[in-house]
Formats: structure tokens, C-alpha cells, sequence
């Protein structure tokens, strides 16, 4: 299972998970980049409220951020969709 995978490699360790990752990682659960200036990354998705606004600070995703789409993907029960 690809999404639980990747869900389980950023719940293991939020405090070194590359820019590049999380974005991919967004991506693989249908998230959508809205808009990026600078360091910032907006990612939206149907049916979730919330914005997700990653930063890339010398490569790296802010642990905080990582930490709001674990949450997310849990709230929204997102690894239960189908692939």
C-alpha cells in the first residue's frame, strides 16, 4: 500500500523529512499545489478545509507542518481511500 507507506515514513520521523518529500507526499493523497512564492508552497484538496502551507527552509520541511498533514490525513480519514 503505497499511501500507508508513505504516511507511516513521515509519522516515523516529522523532524527530517525533505521539502521535496512532503510535497510528493501531499501529491500521492490528491492534494493540488494552489500557489508557491518563494520558500512557500500552498496545497489545497477538495473536501478538506484546511490549507497546507509548506515551507523550504535549507531543503527541509518545517516538522510542524509535517506534523498538520499528519493530521489531516487522519481527520479525513485519507488512507482509507481507495488508490
Amino acid at each position: 500500500m503505497k499511501k500507508q507507506r508513505l504516511y507511516e515514513e513521515i509519522k516515523r520521523n516529522p523532524k527530517n523529512i525533505r521539502f521535496q518529500r512532503i510535497c510528493k507526499v501531499a501529491e500521492a493523497f490528491s492534494f493540488i499545489m494552489r500557489k508557491g512564492k518563494g520558500s512557500h508552497h500552498i496545497f489545497i484538496r477538495p473536501g478538506v478545509e484546511e490549507l497546507l502551507n509548506f515551507q523550504n527552509v535549507k531543503g527541509k520541511a518545517k516538522p510542524y507542518q509535517v506534523k498538520q498533514l499528519i493530521k489531516i490525513i487522519e481527520k479525513y480519514g485519507l488512507l482509507e481511500e481507495d488508490e
